[in-house]
């Protein structure tokens, strides 16, 4: 099933002793295309912090009723490391991440056994990521941040071959692996009233730093990509 993730802000996240807060952003990858981690703003329990949470932890069925419930505690999360989720993860951060909670190195193999939304398997030594372990992928000199807030690059002007063509409005995805499989182009400045479906193959290079994302067709190819129809996607 595929969903826009704007229909997943607000969701609640119930841990296993208790409701731990609400969705109010995603951190994605750069190179997979995949949703990492969900932005969880804690509310007063935890003076208003806001952590990351791996999909790895929503159980099975969840996400039905605009919550989600997750195989973790309330004392987990609040021991968790901090950190800024206003701006891109290092691969430093995602390595103390994976150090403390039970989740599978998807950067050694992907998901987990049972699938992203399967109870999880205890921790084992492989899994564990120690800070003088300069050889490991995620710690070596040349890491650096690949993973990216929806709520930040939501806005990003779209580039295409001949010029711009509108700006990210919105990101679709996979239900059940968490990949984005598309782009939803606000294109109002070119073509008034018109949101499209981009898909993420069409993607040629996103530029950071300049908040532009460019892409490998034309304006005209653009306009004619399926219409977005909020109505397919709102539906868990």
């Amino acid at each position: 099933m595929q969903i826009n993730i704007s229909s997943l802000i607000g969701y609640h996240l119930e841990a296993t002793d208790g409701e731990m807060g609400k969705v109010t952003a995603f951190y994605f990858d750069d190179v997979t295309w995949t949703i990492r981690y969900l932005v969880v703003e804690t509310g007063n329990w935890l003076s208003g912090r806001k952590v990351l949470i791996s999909p790895d932890a929503i159980l099975k069925e969840s996400g039905k009723t605009g919550s989600f419930t997750v195989n973790l505690t309330k004392s987990q999360v609040s021991n968790s490391p901090a950190i800024d989720t206003e701006k891109p993860v290092s691969q430093q951060q995602e390595a103390e991440l994976f150090n403390h909670y039970p989740w599978p190195n998807y950067w050694e193999g992907g998901f987990s056994s049972s699938g992203v939304w399967g109870i999880l398997a205890p921790t084992s030594s492989t899994n564990i990521i120690h800070e003088t372990d300069t050889d490991h992928p995620l710690l070596s000199a040349d890491s650096n941040t690949h993973l990216h807030s929806t709520k930040v690059v939501a806005g990003y002007n779209i580039h295409a071959t001949d010029g711009d063509i509108g700006h990210v409005k919105d990101f679709i995805i996979e239900d059940h692996t968490w990949k984005v499989i598309f782009f939803v182009v606000d294109t109002h400045n070119f073509f008034p009233g018109k949101k499209v479906l981009l898909p993420v193959s069409n993607i040629q290079e996103v530029q950071w730093n300049d908040s532009k994302v460019k892409i490998n067709i034309t304006q005209e190819e653009v306009k004619n990509c399926r219409l977005f129809d909020i109505a397919e996607f709102t539906q868990w």
